[in-house]
């Protein structure tokens, strides 16, 4: 069965003060998911975006889905603008792919993996990106370091 494909205009809204976007979902996620809480999606904007996330309820009547900067930049849209969106419910398990040099240090530090492993899929990939963002390799070696340091200390993002 293919899960319902629900297709929406809205105008990106922004959160506060903040360089934070969102759309507010004009339909109930109980009708449509049988959820009250947060919905896993996978969205398309513009027909030409693709994102995974989540619909989620803050402080808000309806559920909202956030628009990262990536995406906005992508679109070349910003707040007030209009966007379309089309999203499926996400039932897909969500998996960070580790590179080999970092998986090597977990192997070292089984602690540390056994911890990053009952984090979020949100939490790993952060960490995962953080690392693999860095330009040179020796800030990808400090990071790996760091990342176990701050695992071990009940950190659990970035």
């Amino acid at each position: 069965m293919n899960p319902q494909t629900i297709e929406f205009k809205a105008v990106i809204q922004q959160n506060g003060e903040m360089n934070a976007a969102f759309v507010e979902f004009p339909f109930s996620t109980e009708e449509l998911f049988n959820k009250k809480g947060q919905v896993k999606i996978k969205a398309l904007f513009d027909d030409k975006v693709e994102y995974r996330g989540s619909l989620a309820k803050m402080k808000s009547d309806c559920h909202i889905l956030g628009l990262t900067q990536e995406i906005r930049k992508q679109l070349g849209k910003t707040f007030g603008d209009e966007v379309s969106v089309s999203l499926t419910e996400d039932k897909e398990e969500r998996v960070v792919e580790i590179a080999d040099d970092i998986a090597s240090v977990f192997n070292e530090n089984p602690e540390a993996r056994a911890l990053f492993d009952k984090m979020s899929y949100t939490h790993r990939k952060e960490y995962i990106r953080w690392i693999e963002e860095a330009k040179k390799p020796e800030t990808r070696e400090n990071r790996k370091i760091k990342m176990i340091r701050m695992i071990l200390d009940g950190k659990k993002g970035i």
